[in-house]
């Protein structure tokens, strides 16, 4: 499958929008919007992401848009997070999307959070050169309740 990715446009966010109202992928991520279907506040979001020096970037399997990744934040804070589709889990998209995310932005030290329980992202990172630095507890909006979390980064 090739992976690629390119900047947002604006007909990204319609798929975007419906990736995460995926019941089954809130769960998994866990750390989401506290209420992922206010359609207004998703555009809000996405209009400040794309007008800031964020780097937001679509995901494209073989010319499909299956998720974005981006990295955001302040320099020396910036973190990276990424959602795929939940129809492409466990193909390989996320590894190769992060990787090219990360070739793309060679500032370091980049940061990353995953729920503890998220074995897949918690992979993908893993095999991305991140590596777990702390331990920490947050409110998951997905679950209603704090959970486990893992903080991780990439130093080169």
């Amino acid at each position: 499958m090739d992976v690629e990715l390119r900047p947002v446009h604006a007909s990204d966010l319609p798929v975007f929008y419906r990736q995460l109202n995926d019941p089954e992928a809130l769960r998994m991520a866990a750390f989401t919007p506290a209420d992922p279907a206010d359609r207004a506040a998703f555009d809000a979001h996405w209009q400040r992401v794309l007008a800031s020096s964020d780097v937001p970037r679509t995901i494209l399997a073989d010319g499909d848009v299956v998720g974005s990744a981006t990295v955001y934040g302040e320099p020396g804070e910036r973190e990276v997070t990424y959602w795929v589709d939940r129809a492409y889990w466990g193909r390989g998209i996320a590894t190769a999307a992060l990787s090219r995310l990360l070739e793309e932005v060679p500032e370091r030290p980049l940061y990353a959070r995953t729920a503890a329980d998220n074995e897949g992202s918690l992979r993908v990172l893993l095999k991305c050169g991140f590596r777990v630095t702390a331990k920490a507890r947050g409110f998951a909006h997905a679950r209603g309740t704090e959970i486990d979390e893992l903080v991780l980064h990439v130093e080169d």
